[in-house]
């Protein structure tokens, strides 16, 4: 890459966070509009069980959550070649055309399918803008280059999903997703204008990429990701009816409540890239830890406006602190894979974001209440930490048996 001047550098980093703004604000806005896309598009289930009702239109995140899944190993196995430049623009263009049918298809089902589409280039466009992001950055920096392309997603907690959701309780919930197209237009001409070529891999291949599934490693982390994070959607899922029905407060609270999370989101991004910097292993078991200790508080406290609104902050500064860690993990350990690498830390984390929103709408739907999902949610933080110990043990295991065979021939 040629050499790019500093002002021309951050304009691209900014592009490139743009664009995880808009993926935050249409991932997270569902959970604000629930109840608003439950009595429109299930209108008869609504008016006979609202808590079914809201169970039912959950399923929105977690269909979102599967086209992340599998939208991201595939496209970047595919891709891999492909100049980044190219690659991101192909994937923004998606993102526009899959919110915009979001805001207009007619039925639950269509936009249902509408929110697959959409997220299909998710975590392709994250794993692809943090290579990106890394490379500006340079070597000693990369972790800070990957936080500031998801502090665009912890950015959208704190402004764009409170304002696309007051946007949909006060105009529609369709109107939220006409906004996010919009973001995703400025994006793409953003990125166009700001983002330095790159080139794809050359010597990539689709069975070099898919090696990195072969690496005992790259699963454990992945499975840290799915099952750990779980317990965020567990609680963030059904913040809406949780602010309405547990704490008593009104509608018009809940973008206030989403504004908690994302400033909870953006400090935990931001230092965890740079304590991620310093120690991947450290910051994840920081950020494991605390991730289980903040959703048990959250399910404790929530009945409470002040326990509700704290809890949140901190379940919201835990998510944020995830993501930077385990992508760093992941493109340690993944080797020669480093484009699929990238792209399945979101795969994981939106294993996670389904597993959550399905585990909390099954246990609403059992009729255990809106604060049931956060204790499913420790389970699900208590079982990330056991993989995490089991990681870093093989890690240790393997370090001694290199350094036994490196002294053995002087014994």
């Amino acid at each position: 890459m040629a050499h790019v001047s500093a002002a021309r550098r951050w304009f691209a980093i900014l592009a490139l966070a743009l664009g995880g703004f808009g993926i935050g604000v249409t991932e997270f806005v569902t959970m604000g509009l629930l109840p608003n896309i439950a009595a429109d598009l299930l209108p008869a289930q609504y008016a006979t069980d609202p808590a079914a009702a809201n169970a039912s239109a959950g399923y929105l995140v977690s269909v979102y959550a599967l086209g992340v899944v599998v939208g991201a190993p595939t496209i970047a196995a595919l891709a891999a070649r492909w100049p980044r430049k190219r690659l991101l623009i192909a994937l923004v263009s998606v993102f526009v055309v899959g919110n915009l049918l979001s805001a207009v298809l007619p039925s639950f089902g269509l936009v249902l399918a509408a929110r697959f589409v959409s997220a299909l280039p998710h975590g392709a466009y994250f794993g692809i803008a943090s290579l990106v992001a890394a490379s500006l950055m340079g070597p000693d920096k990369r972790a800070r280059g990957v936080a500031f392309v998801l502090g665009g997603l912890a950015i959208a907690n704190v402004v764009g999903v409170p304002f696309g959701t007051f946007l949909g309780q006060s105009f529609g919930w369709r109107s939220a997703y006409l906004l996010v197209a919009v973001i995703f237009a400025l994006t793409l001409a953003c990125i166009l204008v700001a983002v330095p070529f790159q080139p794809g891999d050359p010597a990539a291949t689709m069975r070099n990429e898919l090696s990195a599934f072969t690496r005992l490693q790259v699963w454990l982390t992945l499975a840290l990701g799915s099952i750990g994070f779980g317990g965020v959607f567990a609680v963030y899922t059904y913040i809406a009816p949780v602010v309405t029905d547990v704490t008593g407060l009104g509608a018009g609270v809940v973008p206030w409540v989403l504004v908690a999370f994302g400033l909870g989101m953006t400090v935990g991004n931001f230092v965890s890239g740079w304590l991620t910097d310093r120690s991947v292993k450290r910051s994840l078991v920081i950020t494991v830890i605390g991730l289980g200790v903040s959703v048990l508080a959250f399910g404790l406290f929530a009945h409470l406006a002040v326990g509700l609104f704290v809890t949140v902050f901190f379940v919201g500064g835990f998510a944020g602190a995830c993501s930077p860690g385990i992508q760093t993990r992941l493109m340690d350990v993944s080797h020669n894979a480093q484009s699929i690498a990238a792209a399945l830390n979101h795969s994981a984390l939106n294993i996670g974001n389904s597993l959550g929103a399905f585990l909390g709408g099954l246990v609403i739907a059992a009729g255990f209440g809106y604060i049931a999902p956060a204790f499913a949610g420790v389970g699900l933080a208590i079982v990330g930490f056991a993989i995490l110990l089991v990681s870093f043990g093989i890690d240790r295991r393997r370090g001694r048996a290199a350094s036994t065979a490196v002294s053995a021939p002087s014994a």
